[in-house]
C-alpha cells in the first residue's frame, strides 16, 4: 500500500508539473462486488452554490463547504426528508432544498455529469478517465481497475497491476492481463480537452484492450 502511495504520489506531482505549465427515480451505484450501495448527487442552487449529497440505507450524507453532516429520513407527504436539529434536506426528483441554522438554499438541481464523478471519488476510486465515439468510462482503485466501453454495454474488471512511473516523460503506465483479456492503459500528464463536452483535464488517457485503443481524458480525484 505505501509504494502504491508513493507512485500515486509521483504521478501527481507530473500532473502538478502540466498544470504549471499551461432521490426519486435515482439509480443506485454499485461497487465492485455488484452489490447496491448508495445514491449520489451533485447539487447547484440558485444563489450560485453546491454540495454533494449521497443517500444511503435510511440516511443522507450532506458534504457542505466546512462540514459534513448525517441526517436520518423522517416522514414526509411527498418527496423524501431528512432531518436533524440544525438541518433539513428535501429532494423530489432531481430537485431539492436545504434548511441550516444558516439559511436556505433554494431551487437546488442535480447536476449528473458532476454527480457521477463525486460518486466515483466517495467509492475510493483515485482515478477516473472518459472518452467518446463510443462512449467508455474507466476507474482505477487501490485493488480494483474497471473499464466499461460501448457506452456502458461491456464491463471489464481487473486487479490493479504495478504502475510503471516514468516522471521525466510524465508518464504512468498500467498493464495486466486476466481472464482472457489484456489492457494496457496510458496517464500522461498533459492538458486534454474531451470531444463532446469541451471539458478539460491535467491528463490525457489512452486504454488499450485487446488491440483496441481508446483515448480520452481523465484526472485524480484525491
Amino acid at each position: 500500500m505505501q509504494k502504491l502511495r508513493r507512485l500515486l504520489l509521483l504521478f501527481a506531482m507530473a500532473m502538478l508539473l502540466v498544470a504549471c505549465a499551461s432521490l426519486s427515480g435515482r439509480t443506485p451505484e454499485v461497487t465492485g462486488s455488484g452489490h447496491a450501495t448508495a445514491s449520489t448527487f451533485f447539487f447547484e442552487c440558485e444563489d450560485q452554490s453546491s454540495f454533494v449529497a449521497r443517500a444511503e440505507d435510511g440516511h443522507v450524507w450532506l458534504f457542505l463547504d466546512d462540514v459534513t453532516v448525517n441526517l436520518p429520513r423522517r416522514p414526509s407527504a411527498s418527496g423524501e426528508k431528512y432531518q436533524s436539529t440544525e438541518y433539513l434536506f428535501w429532494s423530489k426528483g432531481s430537485g431539492a432544498l436545504l434548511e441550516t441554522t444558516g439559511g436556505k438554499r433554494r431551487q437546488c438541481a442535480n447536476n449528473p455529469a458532476r454527480a457521477i464523478w463525486e460518486a466515483a471519488r466517495l467509492n475510493g476510486v483515485d482515478f477516473r478517465a472518459v472518452g467518446n465515439e463510443p462512449g467508455w468510462s474507466l476507474e482505477l482503485g487501490e485493488d480494483l481497475l474497471a473499464l466499461e466501453t460501448d457506452y456502458g454495454a461491456s464491463r471489464y474488471e481487473f486487479r490493479t497491476p504495478q504502475a510503471d512511473v516514468n516522471v521525466d516523460a510524465k508518464l504512468t503506465r498500467y498493464q495486466v492481463t486476466e481472464n482472457g483479456q489484456k489492457l494496457l492503459l496510458e496517464l500522461k500528464g498533459q492538458r486534454c480537452t474531451d470531444t463532446m463536452s469541451g471539458e478539460t483535464f491535467p491528463t490525457r488517457v489512452s486504454a488499450t484492450l485487446n488491440g483496441r485503443v481508446l483515448r480520452g481524458c481523465g484526472r485524480a480525484l484525491h
